[in-house]
């Protein structure tokens, strides 16, 4: 057999009649993908180019895509909430919980950069830092941690400050719900759905009772028992990424300042304290202390069957 020759040689698996080979006049793989543009988008600066920059620097490019989807599903939640279709929020947000599952392991991956190994590059990253990361922050504005100061932060890029702005000054996924179970019979005190939405979210204690309404009675009100518990799972594997990104840092540079200027892992063991929905978690205190509805215990209805991998993370 010639190098010339077409067939396969020994041992190759031949392609099958139907798999097309000639893209010359339509769309394939990499042009739907845009992978000459994605796959170009890696610039290590370090110089003599350090081997381990190329992982660092995917690393987080893959993270950045992850937060790209995370928000897009999020909006969707929002969406779906005021177009009062539960069903479809909860489908939104199992696909979030999922990516954050994916985003937790990934550190695994960059934790096997060594301290010496990225000592030997740091430098050259200057002031960059996650803490700029656009999409993170619209994230977080979605799920209730506000903080207008953070604009500041996206001065020199107008369109990722509007588009965190306009999440500033919009409903968060949470004010989503509320509303939803307002308009669904359930006692929301008027303050909160009246609230400031351009402020971070504080725990309401009027609130609390609402949902120990709710839990109290999980057969009559499991649709919003069911997407309360969706929120919970979601805020579970935030944390459980935040947490790894503390230890990861922590194994990598110690207690060092971040690039960025914050005081690095003392400042990611901080984030550990924010909570997107408290009164969710608040509300876990009390149960049992009433006399249950039903002497079975959170009974899905007949014609609904529960997730394999619901409740839980």
């Amino acid at each position: 057999m010639t190098a010339h020759d077409d067939g396969p040689r020994e041992g190759e698996r031949p392609l099958e009649d139907g798999i097309r080979t000639d893209f010359r006049s339509t769309l394939d793989y990499a042009s739907y993908l845009d992978l000459a543009t994605l796959l170009d988008a890696q610039h290590p600066l370090s110089r003599p180019e350090h081997p381990d920059e190329l992982l660092f620097i995917v690393q987080h490019q893959t993270t950045e895509l992850w937060f790209k989807l995370v928000l897009h599903e999020l909006e969707a939640v929002r969406r779906y909430l005021d177009a009062d279709e539960p069903s479809r929020a909860r489908k939104a947000l199992a696909r979030v919980k999922h990516i954050f599952r994916t985003l937790t392991e990934q550190w695994s991956v960059l934790a096997t950069l060594t301290p010496s190994e990225y000592a030997e590059f740091r430098g050259f990253l200057g002031p960059s830092s996650g803490f700029q990361s656009y999409l993170y922050r619209s994230v977080e504005f979605l799920l209730g941690n506000k903080n207008a100061a953070m604009l500041a932060v996206f001065d020199a890029d107008p369109d990722a400050q509007h588009g965190l702005r306009s999440l500033l000054e919009t409903p968060t996924v949470y004010d989503a719900l509320l509303c939803f179970l307002a308009r669904h019979g359930h006692d929301v005190p008027g303050q909160v759905l009246e609230r400031d939405v351009r402020e971070a979210w504080v725990e309401h204690p009027d609130l609390v009772e609402t949902f120990a309404v709710i839990y109290a009675d999980t057969a009559t009100h499991w649709e919003a028992y069911a997407v309360c518990e969706d929120l919970v799972d979601l805020e579970d594997a935030f944390q459980f990424w935040r947490f790894r990104h503390l230890r990861t840092v922590q194994r990598t540079i110690g207690f060092k300042p971040g690039t960025g200027g914050s005081s690095g892992a003392a400042f990611l063991k901080r984030a550990l304290d924010l909570t997107f929905f408290p009164e969710l978690l608040t509300v876990r205190t009390g149960i049992g202390d009433r006399a249950p509805v039903h002497p079975a215990a959170d009974p899905a209805p007949p014609d609904e069957a529960p997730d394999a991998e619901w409740p839980g993370v």
